[in-house]
């Protein structure tokens, strides 16, 4: 059972207190409010702090601001409008951070209040829980109904940035261009722009110092966003298909299924790639600072002993 709390103003408990008023249970001590659901138990405690219980407690208290044990990036007002999950919300996320094989991939996709109800009838959530054959079908779809920009950043390139700037800046800078494009063209301005947190706030601005385009208004940032606004889960899903075809045409050069990640069988398949064809060839398949270089470049070497 998840458990998270947060410290809120006296009007956002107000509003806890009527979206949750249908669900009234008899308060425990030292608390004002509590509300029993399937999914979760709320309690307003006098102090100000709000716990959320129960299986859904991430996704419903996400809907009013970030845990208190979070230190990270705050929104724009400290908490997300209790009704944002029906707003016209541009949400970007992005794949490949932690694949050793495959390049990073960041999509931005715009979903306007008319649209919610068809993207999620379409099977969109969080990519995570769902099949990459669905994935596909679902981007496929996606495609059709919504507008979307991504930014793709390929190994050799990736290999070359990562002399100087860490992954966080290279994330932050391909979020911001792909935000900026579909800005640029869309018909109308979003309600707000929703993130897939991955970093703090102040260090996300940081990596853009120096860009001449910034997107910062009306711009929100939270963790496990799919679950806040199906904008989020549509370009997580987008972003996976990507990647998941940039990965088929790496496999198809390579000659070989390339798995994704970075676990013990990454570094097989990379020992086998180098010895066929060589450090470099691998290096422009890869992100070579991954500690998998090492491990691969190892079991490579001991196959090769006579």
């Amino acid at each position: 059972m998840g458990t998270v709390v947060l410290k809120l103003s006296k009007e956002n408990q107000e509003q806890v207190i009527s979206n949750f008023q249908a669900s009234r249970i008899s308060p425990p001590p030292y608390s004002r409010f509590a509300a029993r659901t399937k999914t979760c138990v709320v309690t307003i405690y006098n102090s100000g702090k709000v716990m959320f219980q129960g299986s859904d407690a991430e996704t419903i208290a996400g809907r009013y601001g970030l845990p208190l044990a979070k230190k990270g990036p705050s929104t724009p007002s400290g908490a997300l409008p209790p009704d944002f999950s029906t707003w016209s919300v541009v949400g970007s996320d992005e794949v490949g951070k932690g694949d050793f094989f495959g390049p990073l991939v960041v999509v931005a996709a715009y979903v306007e209040t008319s649209q919610i109800k068809l993207v999620q009838e379409l099977g969109v959530r969080d990519s995570k829980h769902v099949s990459d054959t669905e994935i596909r079908k679902i981007a496929r779809d996606l495609h059709a109904v919504i507008p979307y920009e991504y930014r793709i950043l390929h190994n050799p390139d990736y290999n070359v940035m990562q002399r100087t700037m860490t992954q966080g800046k290279m994330t932050a800078l391909l979020h911001n261009a792909a935000l900026s494009g579909l800005l640029e063209k869309l018909p109308e301005k979003p309600q707000a722009i929703l993130i897939d947190q991955f970093a703090e706030k102040a260090t996300y601005y940081k990596h853009l110092s120096g860009e001449a385009k910034q997107v910062k208004e009306d711009v929100y940032f939270s963790t496990k966003a799919e679950g806040l606004h199906v904008a989020v889960a549509a370009a997580s899903i987008l972003a996976r298909a990507i990647f998941l075809k940039e990965m088929d045409a790496l496999s198809q050069r390579a000659g070989t299924t390339i798995p994704k990640g970075a676990g013990a069988k990454v570094d097989q398949v990379a020992a086998a790639l180098l010895l066929k064809y060589g450090p470099d060839q691998v290096k422009d398949w890869t992100k070579f600072h991954f500690a998998n270089t090492k491990k691969a470049t190892q079991l490579a070497e001991k196959r090769n002993r006579p």
